[in-house]
């Protein structure tokens, strides 16, 4: 009988590690995006004109409010953060802050240029085409969100990504969580609303349509202003375009954008990149799940045994 006990444990423990080994290699094989998305027509956009923008940090204050981030060390009335440098760079998001504003100063104007900076939400994202666990949706109204149940924390996202937005939540090690803008799609833009950061800029600085609309709005402004903007909208065409897009009175590498990238999706470009890096960057969620069940299991095993070893003293007595 024991015998018997014993060997029905060993197949337990058998087929729960087969089963790991074979929803791993499931997981990897049916999350594989096609990298073939090309966004949504008529999804929605914002267009950022810079000439517009005083630095007033408005945009971060309700960004921090609508998605119940922290208050920040220093208060949003406080413009000494646009003197700070973090390594040698600008202000860049984090688990506290989905939007920030930077300044630029300019030797040739008589005044800086401020730049809000936070996820573009691309029509092709590198970030969803790169994750293998399908962590990151496309919506309809033109929202890249992010699900935390599913995500297991490779960053591989961080890599892809050409504008280095999503950020990890390092303070929680045992729960992976990468944290970037949503667009305000739960609270307002599945409701036709638009994000709080729009709705509360005092300058006008951002304004929120339909993309194609945005679109018209730059060129419209351009051709309408000769001499006030570059003739140019990023993220028009970058990357595959963006919903969120800029325009600008100086060219836009001077305010910390990259001009070098190219119009085609940037996963065409990276993948070779990707398919180069370790490996344990990319396995290493899956051998940790393994382990977990495998843990688990182990419990298991640990509680049949000493349910047996209990029969047994009860069968003593």
């Amino acid at each position: 009988m024991k015998f018997m006990e014993k060997l029905s444990r060993r197949r337990f423990l058998k087929s729960g590690l087969a089963a790991t080994a074979a929803a791993t290699v499931i997981k990897n094989t049916d999350s594989k995006a096609s990298g073939n998305f090309e966004g949504y027509p008529d999804g929605m956009g914002v267009l950022v004109d810079l000439t517009r923008c005083v630095g007033c940090r408005s945009c971060e204050a309700a960004c921090n409010k609508e998605q119940g981030l922290p208050e920040p060390e220093k208060p949003f009335n406080d413009f000494s953060v646009f003197d700070e440098l973090h390594h040698g760079q600008k202000r860049r998001t984090d688990e506290t802050a989905y939007t920030v504003v930077n300044r630029f100063d300019m030797p040739d104007f008589d005044h800086p240029i401020f730049k809000k900076f936070q996820c573009n939400h691309c029509n092709e994202p590198a970030c969803l085409t790169s994750c293998f666990v399908n962590a990151y949706t496309k919506t309809p109204e033109g929202a890249v969100i992010y699900n935390a149940d599913v995500c297991v924390g490779c960053r591989t996202c961080m890599i892809a990504c050409p504008f280095y937005v999503p950020t990890f939540k390092y303070s929680s090690a045992f729960s992976p969580r990468i944290m970037k803008c949503i667009f305000c799609y739960d609270t307002r833009l599945k409701l036709g609303k638009a994000p709080a950061c729009v709705e509360v800029c005092p300058q006008e600085a951002l304004s929120f349509g339909k993309r194609s609309d945005c679109i018209s709005m730059g060129r419209q402004r351009i051709r309408q202003n000769p001499g006030k903007y570059v003739d140019h909208i990023y993220g028009e065409h970058e990357v595959g375009g963006t919903s969120w897009m800029y325009i600008s009175s100086v060219d836009f590498d001077k305010v910390g954008m990259d001009t070098t990238l190219p119009k085609e999706p940037i996963l065409n470009s990276v993948k070779d990149f990707l398919a180069i890096v370790p490996m344990v960057l990319t396995i290493w969620p899956a051998l940790f799940t393994g382990f977990h069940l495998l843990a688990t299991l182990k419990d298991k095993v640990m509680e049949m045994e000493m349910e047996e070893k209990r029969k047994e003293k009860e069968g003593q007595a």
